[in-house]
């Protein structure tokens, strides 16, 4: 009977071996763990610490409680930059979810030089984010770009316009940029949830009667669904705090037709060296994103 007892006591599926099993998995996890604490959560409790203070992370620090937060959410400025991000954001991912929806039907079928196709229109996405936007500034430029002197060529325009200048062009021209450079993610996401549909479900809508657009509507689309809402949530999180090639491009302006919430802060922290402010807003940015991400796993839950 002891004999049997201490063999239970080591065998591997008894609930000591299984503790040290679990020991030995925390102790393997712990180096990436301190890696993301060093560089998320430090920094992150750090930014929601000084939005309580008026601070020039140097010498001089003076508590403010809420007052940034207020601040922000009774500013007609802050509330403005905000809608700009939210059209922006919004025509960027509908942009990127039509144009990457098209593509990745294209893909999905079988024809010569698939493969090639398949790079060419992945190109935007390996460019980095200053490189596009410095290639789109050359290119509509109103004195050398390549843009006005092929409209002058076809009598569209009779003078060189100034495209990034003009108050009711530039947030779209802006938009249209930061598409042709985002849509190739999307499409790879999609392509790949496109062909993990069984061939089988798809043939038995064509037998069915299906035609091409309720095959789309009604095996497609459902079986894109989780893909879709995570793609979804991903992109418009990313463009939503996205700075680089707005600042690149236009650096908010003309006037605040590009100004995104992104771009304030980074002139709050910077420019007015007021960082309190800027972390504040940061962590505004930081819970809208939060949520988003608790509404995406509402759907996927209910998936």
């Amino acid at each position: 009977m002891e004999k049997e007892t201490s063999k239970a006591r080591l065998s591997p599926g008894s609930a000591g071996s299984v503790s040290r099993r679990e020991i030995n998995g925390y102790l393997f996890v712990l180096p990436v763990a301190a890696v993301l604490a060093a560089l998320v959560v430090y920094p992150l409790a750090y930014g929601v610490y000084i939005s309580f203070f008026k601070t020039n992370l140097v010498k001089k620090w003076t508590f403010v409680g809420l007052r940034y937060y207020l601040e922000a959410l009774k500013s007609p400025e802050f509330l403005g930059q905000m809608l700009v991000t939210v059209k922006f954001t919004a025509g960027v991912v509908a942009g990127h979810f039509f144009f990457g929806m098209i593509l990745a039907l294209l893909l999905n079928r079988d024809f010569r030089g698939r493969a090639v196709f398949r790079v060419i229109f992945l190109l935007p996405w390996l460019f980095p984010d200053s490189v596009v936007a410095l290639l789109f500034k050359w290119i509509l430029n109103p004195v050398y770009g390549i843009f006005n002197h092929m409209l002058m060529q076809l009598g569209l325009i009779d003078a060189p316009q100034v495209w990034l200048s003009n108050a009711g062009l530039a947030l779209p021209i802006v938009v249209a940029i930061c598409i042709w450079k985002g849509y190739p993610m999307i499409m790879m996401m999609l392509l790949a949830g496109l062909q993990s549909i069984s061939d089988d479900v798809k043939e038995a809508a064509r037998i069915d009667g299906a035609n091409l657009w309720q095959s789309f509507r009604y095996v497609t689309l459902p079986g894109l669904r989780s893909v879709l809402t995570v793609t979804l949530v991903l992109d418009t999180v990313w463009w939503f705090k996205h700075y680089t090639l707005v600042w690149v491009l236009t650096q908010g302006g003309p006037g605040d037709t590009t100004s995104l919430i992104s771009i304030s802060i980074y002139k709050q922290a910077f420019d007015n060296f007021n960082f309190g402010s800027a972390a504040a807003m940061s962590v505004i940015v930081f819970l809208i994103c939060y949520l988003l991400g608790i509404i995406y796993r509402k759907v996927l839950e209910n998936d």
